[in-house]
């Protein structure tokens, strides 16, 4: 899976401030504005959607794996699921294809 817009879904840790994006006017041409969200090119974007990738994989009952913290595991009586993840790219394998 080739996650879109992967940076634009991280939430940031700290304040980060940017310049008005030319073109936009708010009446004040020096004003800043805050971002309530990550945006491709800052620094914190990567990192804060690997963490929002974390947080919702332990929600769902996954373990991060110890030796390699890009992977994922859910095990249950049935069936066995790994999640990998790569920057934006994640692999998903199953001893079940139902699961998949």
């Amino acid at each position: 899976i080739d996650v879109d817009n992967t940076f634009l879904n991280g939430d940031p840790k700290e304040d980060i401030y940017m310049l008005q994006p030319q073109g936009f006017h708010n009446g004040a041409p020096n004003t800043v504005c805050k971002l309530r969200k990550t945006l491709y090119g800052i620094k914190q974007a990567p990192r804060a959607w690997f963490q929002k990738l974390i947080q919702t994989l332990i929600r769902l009952g996954f373990k991060q794996a110890r030796s390699d913290t890009s992977l994922f595991t859910f095990t249950s009586k049935v069936t066995s699921i790994y999640i990998l993840i790569y920057v934006d790219d994640i692999i998903i394998t199953s001893n079940s294809p139902i699961v998949i």
